[in-house]
């Protein structure tokens, strides 16, 4: 039986919203520093990917979304999955972005879903990466932990990249730089 053309609009519509949420996530510094740095486990980019599903999936189940349960969904996932606190103000831009994407969808302004997902990909933010800072002997262990440090992936030194680290719960922040 074949789809009617509305319908195949509709389908082809949500893949763009699901796109936008996508390159809103991905683009996300604690996100990538969650998956590129192993906070998920060895299934980090699956459960990346899984999150994207899951958002537009929540999205399109719940009628009137407010930005507040929207920061408090994903923070509940970035919590369960990764193990990741972003307490450096970006979740609430993410969550603009993403309530921003699906209006534009819900309104059938899909020429302005396309733009934001455009803008969204071509601004892409250099890769943030977590290394251990060097200790005086790799075999030398006192049983103390070590500290993690954030750098950026480019030389640009005023980027504003989040800063992760743990609290004393073993809990990941993820903090502006200073």
């Amino acid at each position: 039986m074949p789809v009617p053309s509305n319908m195949a609009a509709s389908a082809d519509s949500r893949v763009l919203f699901t796109d936008g949420v996508r390159a809103a996530l991905h683009n996300w510094p604690v996100l990538q520093i969650a998956v590129d740095n192993g906070f998920g486990g060895m299934y980090g980019q699956e459960k990346a990917d899984w999150l994207v599903d899951v958002v537009q999936q929540y999205f399109h189940d719940n009628a009137d979304l407010e930005q507040d349960e929207v920061e408090h969904f994903i923070s509940t996932l970035m919590d369960q999955e990764f193990h990741t606190v972003a307490d450096d103000g970006s979740l609430p831009q993410v969550c603009v972005q993403l309530m921003q994407m699906f209006s534009h969808w819900q309104q059938g302004a899909l020429q302005q879903l396309s733009s934001s997902i455009q803008l969204l990909t071509q601004k892409e933010r250099p890769r943030a990466k977590v290394t251990a800072p060097p200790t005086q002997s790799d075999s030398d262990s006192d049983g103390e932990s070590q500290v993690m440090e954030c750098e950026s992936a480019s030389v640009d030194t005023t980027s504003h990249l989040p800063h992760p680290h743990q609290d004393e719960d073993g809990w990941t922040l993820v903090g502006k730089r200073k």
